[in-house]
This record gives structure tokens, C-alpha cells and sequence, in this order.
């Protein structure tokens, strides 16, 4: 199958959870007839890629991500620190095996659509320690190291810090910058350390110059759309549910930021998300 036979590809949407509950298949269907045809679900907690794993079963197009959010972690019933408020070794072990397992063939029905590690990163709005959130991440570049697969980064208020322990700690098939936010400058490190930057609805908004001036300028070869819906809703949009069959919405907008036809843009983006991830 070429990629090229797939026209947009969410890398990175929270088809799991229960804002879709209600019409998820009506939606599915509906993405599908405006050609969307490949999703990512995320992982966020070991609970959680359960069920993104029967959503691949059931749902043609879909793969998903073993990965614990830095949001969740505190709230896993095993989660336990050392007298440095870091995790500790069990735990630390017991987060690699969990991960590692999500995609072990011979035990797991829908291994082969577990296709990348994470959603696992930094950030400085939530409550978390941010030197278990850095534990955190590390442990997770480990894992997909090992596994030679792709990781999905959360990175919010913390471009500094998450370069610097990239530049330290090589993620070696690289991956995706979630959300992108930043600057031109911020963007082309993350490219030289080898990731993609996820480009969704923050570039709907006038307001973010910064990250408009970076997608419009970065090589749309390091580019990969998504809408992280139901959260991050576009311009037009606030306060209601974000969905998949908005990523259209979003390529326009990459297009009329770049003077470049939306098809180009669907066709280079979807083929740069399924090398990505080896879905093609």
C-alpha cells in the first residue's frame, strides 16, 4: 500500500476517550468519507492501551502508543518514590516491562498496531516533580530505543530543558513533537535531533506568530498533522469537542501559511506519518 493512497493521517488523536463514546463509529465514518484514514491513539496509562488496542481491532486505519502521560503517573496504584522523591528501582523497572510487553507478538492480539512510545514528556503546568517528569522521559527513550520505535513527546513550557535531555539521552529512531508551540529556532533543533513536529490547531490562531512563522518554514518533509481531539479545539471552535475530521481544516491552514495546494500537503504529511511508523 502506498501512502500516497491515504490522503490525511491524525498522528495524534484521543480516539479513546469517552467524549467519543456516543458516536464514535458515525465519526470514524465520517473522517473516512473526507479521507481520513489513519489514526494514532496515544497512550496515556497502561489501563488505557486496553482499550486503544480493541478500538484497532474494531476500527480499520487506527494504531496506537504505549506510553504513561507525566500527567498520570502519580496516579498509577504501583507508583512509589525513593527518599529522593524519584521513582525507585521497582517502579523504574516495572514501567519498561509494561511498555516493552504492549509490544510483544506473542502475547498481545494487536501488538503489530502498537506502533510507538508514548505519549510520555515534560511539563511545567502540571503538579508533578519536574525531575521525575525528566526520570520519566528518560525511561521511556530507553525503552523505545530498545525497541527501535518511534516516540510521541508531550512538551509544554519546557523547550529548553526537553532539548537539553534529548541532546543528552538520543532517542535513536526519533519521533514526533506533540503539539508543537514554539519558535523557528526551537522547531529546527527538534528536526536536528531528529524528530517530526506535530502540527495541529494552534496554527488556526492569529495570535501564535511564532509556531505560524515555524510551520510555514520548516521543510514540510519534518511535518505531521494532528488535532490531540477531543482536546485543542481550532479557531472558530473554543469550548467545544475537538475531533479527527477537523484535520483538513488544519492542512488548509498549513497551506495558505506555506502558498502551497492543501493536496500537497496531505500527500507529503500522511506519507511522512506512516514512514514514521512503519504503517505503509
Amino acid at each position: 500500500m502506498s501512502c500516497f493512497d491515504n490522503r490525511f493521517f491524525d498522528s495524534h488523536c484521543h480516539f479513546d476517550f469517552v467524549e467519543f463514546n456516543a458516536d464514535r463509529a458515525a465519526l470514524w465514518q465520517a473522517c473516512n468519507a473526507q479521507g481520513i484514514t489513519q489514526l494514532l491513539i496515544p497512550g496515556v496509562t497502561p489501563d488505557q492501551w486496553q482499550t486503544a488496542a480493541q478500538l484497532c481491532l474494531q476500527y480499520a486505519g487506527l494504531c496506537y502508543a504505549a506510553g504513561i502521560h507525566p500527567h498520570w503517573i502519580e496516579r498509577q496504584p504501583w507508583f512509589q518514590v525513593d527518599t529522593n522523591n524519584l521513582l525507585d528501582n521497582s517502579v523504574r523497572e516495572k514501567i519498561a516491562a509494561l511498555i516493552q510487553q504492549e509490544f510483544n507478538l506473542s502475547t498481545k492480539v494487536c501488538a503489530a498496531r502498537c506502533v510507538a512510545v508514548g505519549e510520555c514528556g515534560l511539563d511545567k503546568m502540571i503538579a508533578t516533580s519536574f525531575e521525575l517528569q525528566q526520570q520519566l522521559l528518560t525511561i521511556h527513550i530507553d525503552v523505545a530505543n530498545q525497541l527501535r520505535k518511534p516516540l510521541i513527546i508531550h512538551c509544554v513550557r519546557a523547550h529548553n530543558e526537553l532539548i537539553a535531555l534529548l541532546k543528552k539521552n538520543k532517542a535513536e529512531v526519533g519521533g514526533v513533537i506533540h503539539a508543537f508551540s514554539g519558535s523557528y529556532e526551537v522547531a529546527r533543533q527538534y528536526v536536528d535531533l531528529g524528530f517530526y513536529l506535530g502540527i495541529g490547531g494552534t496554527i488556526t490562531y492569529e495570535r501564535a506568530q511564532k509556531t505560524r512563522a515555524a510551520a510555514a518554514k520548516i521543510p514540510l518533509e519534518c511535518l505531521v498533522l494532528e488535532t490531540d481531539a477531543p482536546d485543542m479545539p481550532l479557531y472558530g471552535k473554543q469550548g467545544q469537542r475537538n475531533s479527527p475530521e477537523y484535520i483538513p481544516q488544519i492542512a488548509q491552514v498549513l497551506a495558505d501559511l506555506r502558498d502551497i495546494a492543501v493536496d500537497e500537503i496531505a500527500a507529503v504529511t500522511c506519507c511522512n506519518t506512516m514512514r514514521l511508523f512503519h504503517r505503509s
